[in-house]
């Protein structure tokens, strides 16, 4: 290793590669939880052309490398194992154009995700891509996890964000997909391969994504509802009626929104009795006025046809922002309850709700203490799953046992957080031993070696 540390001291500058006690905690391991480790080396690359040559170097020695990005990730993709070199692209930063005309944006890869929504905005352009990590997570990582959010429902995930890509392979090789067309059928869409492959396949160093007309209104109303039928009812008349507006549908159980308010003693509850479902709708349009008037006119509609049992239009971004909050609680939540097994899933829109009462009395039969909170993006397929004792040594039981539910009922083990390495293990409950083969195929056509991302995903 003495020699391979002497060669990458010839491309990156002191500041740039650190080892042993000058490695910071923080690249030890991501958000997930997964246990720490100190990479053997910690390198930052400025440029493709370093990165190309560190890879290079890397594959010719057998040196195994995880690649870091703003370590939001929360299934351990970004966490170290023992002996591996972290390759940070930190300084990969920055957005290269705002094709205003195209309505695209190229940008490097270790670009923050809200700085990129910035820059947009800078051009009366919108990134449709949101989650809560925007101003840490970076867009590499965003890519490399097809990461989802709360835009889903509109616009896709990130898959469907992306138009081209550069990714440096396993042998320093440089992929030049820089495509800007929504249009190319010229062979093989390459970038595909990349999109969701958490690193394992190639090293996403810029992106070309297509950006949206930044919307003019913005109108959002937290909703009661009483039974989960009455939730997928307005789910499939909000579409009909409001149409690509509909931009927002976030479901919270009643466990986590009671949750939710009594951890933050800040947030008040609009609602003077308790509901069994809260929903969160958020519609876009460039109609101030009328879309307001449109908007309460259609929730007014289904108060009267006993759909919904109540709901509170934000009268302004102050309280757009407070409703907001209760959903995007989580982050104080996981502080407060100690060991959590929080799992993000998919499942069928009409399944859900019989899924979610079914992992309750199966989880409560069990662990007669166990608090389960649930939410989720719902009109995407999307269930967040928080599940808790307090008691560490049964974190992982309660994990194994809603991966087998989701098992049975044929739904995926992630939605939008990746698989990395706590979720390998699971892969098979949602994924065809066919399935599994051709991806081990493809990594080990890629990646010979397997010296990029090893023991993530498969």
């Amino acid at each position: 290793m003495e020699t391979l540390i002497e060669q990458l001291t010839q491309i990156l500058e002191p500041s740039a590669l650190f080892l042993g006690d000058d490695i910071s905690e923080k690249y030890h391991a991501d958000w997930s939880g997964a246990s720490a480790c100190a990479p053997a080396a910690l390198l930052k690359p400025k440029t493709t052309e370093q990165l190309s040559q560190i890879m290079a170097l890397c594959y010719e020695q057998n040196q195994p490398v995880v690649v870091q990005g703003g370590l939001t990730g929360l299934a351990g993709g970004a966490t170290p194992l023992s002996g591996e070199f972290a390759i940070s692209l930190e300084r990969m930063n920055a957005v290269e154009e705002i094709d205003a005309r195209g309505m695209t944006a190229t940008v490097l890869a270790g670009t923050p995700l809200q700085v990129l929504q910035e820059a947009a905005e800078e051009h009366d352009l919108f990134m449709p891509l949101d989650l809560g990590a925007r101003g840490s997570c970076n867009i590499g990582g965003n890519v490399a996890t097809n990461a989802g959010g709360t835009e889903v429902i509109r616009y896709g995930m990130t898959r469907s964000l992306v138009l081209g890509l550069e990714v440096v392979l396993a042998d320093g090789t440089v992929i030049n997909a820089m495509n800007k067309m929504v249009k190319n059928n010229s062979g093989y869409d390459l970038k595909h391969l990349f999109i969701g492959s958490e690193g394992t396949l190639g090293i996403v160093t810029r992106v070309v994504v297509q950006l949206q007309p930044k919307p003019l209104a913005c109108h959002t109303a937290l909703c009661a509802l009483e039974d989960y039928d009455s939730v997928t009812k307005l789910l499939t008349e909000l579409k009909r009626s409001l149409g690509s507006g509909l931009t927002g549908f976030e479901l919270m159980w009643d466990n986590y929104y009671n949750k939710v308010l009594e951890v933050d003693s800040d947030l008040q509850n609009p609602f003077g009795e308790e509901h069994h479902f809260y929903l969160l709708v958020e519609y876009k349009d460039n109609e101030t006025a009328l879309g307001a008037e449109r908007f309460e006119a259609e929730l007014f509609g289904h108060l009267e046809a006993e759909l919904l049992s109540d709901a509170v239009v934000a009268q302004s971004h102050q309280d757009a922002e407070e409703f907001w909050r209760i959903r995007d609680g989580i982050g104080e939540l996981l502080k407060a309850l100690g060991p959590v097994s929080n799992q993000d899933v998919s499942l069928p829109i009409a399944d859900i709700g019989v899924f979610s009462t079914h992992l309750e009395t199966r989880l409560k039969a069990k662990y007669p203490d166990i608090g389960v909170l649930l939410f989720g993006h719902i009109g995407d397929n999307n269930l967040h799953v928080c599940a808790y004792t307090g008691r560490e040594e049964d974190k992982l039981l309660i994990t194994e046992d809603i991966m087998s539910m989701i098992g049975e009922y044929s739904g995926a083990i992630t939605a939008e957080h990746g698989v990395g390495v706590l979720k390998r293990d699971y892969l098979e409950l949602s994924r065809t031993p066919e399935e599994i083969a051709l991806m081990k195929t493809i990594k080990t056509a890629m990646d010979p070696k397997g010296i990029l991302n090893p023991g993530r995903v498969i």
